[in-house]
């Protein structure tokens, strides 16, 4: 469920309640109903392969939930066993909802533009999805090179090198 998570960016209700009902295999989505949905506002959600893959795993296992442990629907995510794994992989202060801005914050450095990771994740505003911007500065690397034609390095008479703006005299 947590790479299920980390594939979707899902909030874990979501995860939780996610029904067969709600995949769509062929066309690689997964529904959250208006209901299930934070914003009241149904999604669709791709699925990205390894999402699929971690679905189509658990086919079988349960009549209507895609998630279950030992025949029963799971309902909560921050149990006993959560905590016992985060505490083999040496994690402190995580929450399954932390699983969630790993997911966007995955998404920025990757190059998804701010307007689709909204979409993908469902936020009402823009603002929520820009806590996430500051992760990506590679669209900011040819700003930062225009003053590298300005600045010429200058011998200061110890020596060293100093960088002297172009049109200034030292």
């Amino acid at each position: 469920m947590a790479a299920f998570s980390l594939a979707t960016g899902l909030r874990a209700a979501n995860v939780t309640g996610l029904e067969w009902s709600q995949i769509d295999e062929e066309r690689k989505l997964a529904w959250v109903h208006p209901d299930q949905a934070k914003a009241r506002k149904a999604s669709a959600v791709p699925l990205n392969g390894e999402a699929l893959a971690l679905v189509l795993k658990q086919k079988g296992t349960h009549a209507t939930h895609v998630f279950s442990y030992r025949g029963a629907p799971v309902t909560q995510v921050s149990t006993k066993a959560w905590y016992r794994a985060l505490k083999r992989a040496g994690i402190e202060k995580f929450r399954w909802h932390d699983l969630r801005h790993t997911w966007a914050s995955w998404h920025i450095q990757g190059g998804t533009p701010l307007f689709a990771l909204q979409e993908l994740g469902g936020w009402e505003s823009a603002e929520m999805v820009r806590r996430y911007a500051h992760l990506a500065a590679d669209h900011l690397a040819p700003y930062a090179d225009r003053l590298s034609a300005l600045i010429v390095p200058k011998v200061s008479f110890h020596g060293t090198f100093t960088a002297q703006p172009e049109n200034q005299v030292a």
